[in-house]
């Protein structure tokens, strides 16, 4: 599906959060411009992998400020969606906010704290506002969820809800994601699916690796205490947590892994990513990431703007 092909989508952020957005929005069609400052995005450098995950099939236009001012805005004006995700303030310092734009274009900001607030954070100081971590700090989050679900998923719908809004009034929208609110939206369903319950769980076997339990229906927990023969379990669903860790010591996760092989019990692997792939049966993307201003000259002349030499 491209449902959005046509669609011009300039996105000036960097690092996780906006180009994870803008990515998502380019595999449903759109066109994607990252309009970038001369020391681009420190992702590049830092992290390869990423950026070939996350920008790959983009384009990106060079935009120095001091030597070029009216590129930055004339591209934004022609977009259909601007992504941002700076400061409060910055981008109407640099010429590039909601109100410079026509009032067709769908402007999205993501923020840490909301319009107004300038506190500096990343991932892990949002979720811990938004009371994400209670639940198991000092352990880390797997994921950088704030950034990934609160942040760019949370862009992504809004972007997709006013474009379709537009389709009826013609307007565009002004859109402001704050990934410790949208976090907070999240904490609320932690609860006991934080390792309170024994049915619920991941534990580790003798070779080193790890299950995931997840028998929180009745059914599926007695079969499992059926299986691993330990009917004496069956009334202790939420807190046979030291026998769980004894049994599943005793075989390799392999072992245990066939023992449930087709059987109603919701357990699992925890797989490395090399083996998710491959089970999930996920292709490598072949679309290489851009070079920083790779597609500046294209779009000067597609703009009607004279050379910056």
């Amino acid at each position: 599906m491209q449902p959005l092909a046509g669609i011009l989508v300039v996105d000036l952020t960097r690092n996780l959060p906006g180009p994870f957005a803008s990515r998502e929005l380019l595999r449903l069609g759109a066109r994607v411009v990252r309009l970038e400052a001369p020391d681009g995005d420190p992702l590049r450098e830092a992290a390869p992998e990423w950026d070939k995950a996350l920008n790959g099939g983009k384009e990106s236009v060079l935009w120095d400020r001091v030597r070029d001012p009216g590129l930055g805005p004339a591209l934004c004006g022609r977009a259909d969606v601007v992504l941002e995700a700076f400061r409060p303030g910055v981008t109407e310092r640099l010429g590039v906010g909601p109100g410079d734009v026509p009032d067709r274009v769908v402007y999205c900001s993501i923020t840490g704290f909301g319009a107004d607030d300038r506190r500096a954070g990343h991932d892990l100081n949002y979720m811990g506002w938004a009371g994400a971590l209670e639940p198991t700090a000092p352990a880390m989050p797997p994921l950088p969820v704030a950034d990934l679900a609160a942040g760019a998923l949370t862009t992504v719908s809004r972007v997709l809800a006013a474009l379709l809004e537009r389709e009826r009034t013609g307007r565009g929208a002004r859109i402001v994601v704050s990934m410790t609110d949208g976090a907070h939206e999240l904490a609320q369903f932690a609860g006991p699916l934080t390792g309170a319950l024994a049915c619920y769980r991941i534990y580790e076997c003798a070779d080193g690796r790890f299950l995931t339990v997840a028998a929180l229906e009745p059914k599926f927990w007695q079969r499992l205490c059926e299986l691993v023969e330990r009917p004496d379990l069956v009334p202790r669903q939420n807190d046979a947590h030291a026998e769980l860790e004894a049994l599943f010591r005793t075989r390799s996760m392999h072992d245990w892994l066939q023992l449930f092989d087709g059987e109603d019990v919701a357990v699992g692997p925890v797989a490395t990513l090399l083996e998710a792939s491959r089970e999930l049966d996920r292709p490598e993307t072949g679309a290489e990431p851009p070079r920083l201003g790779q597609h500046t000259d294209a779009w000067r002349a597609a703009l009607g703007l004279e050379s910056s030499d």
